[in-house]
């Protein structure tokens, strides 16, 4: 059976991850009120900002701008793309 959460980011019940994909406090929230396609979202997301930023994620500022970005995207106002981000065609 597929656990479902109502999501934070789609507003709507949606299939809920398999397993928390982010440690701490933080991870068991994700864990508790994202969807599996919002994870997919913000995945993608993570990984433009990893390349427009050109951080190393083992790196423990890089780690912490990205949580913080995490918790924008979810559960703040969201996380906003580089300044001079240009969608590939």
């Amino acid at each position: 059976m597929t656990r479902t959460v109502h999501c934070v980011l789609l507003k709507k019940e949606a299939p809920g991850l398999d397993r928390p994909t982010y440690p701490g406090p933080l991870g068991q929230r994700v864990f508790a009120e994202v969807s599996k396609e919002a994870w997919a979202r913000w995945v993608k997301h993570q990984t433009m900002l990893i390349n427009e930023y050109r951080l190393t994620p083992v790196d423990p500022k890089a780690r912490k701008l990205l949580e913080g970005e995490m918790e924008k995207f979810f559960f703040g106002e969201g996380s906003a793309t580089p300044q001079d981000f240009k969608q590939p065609d």
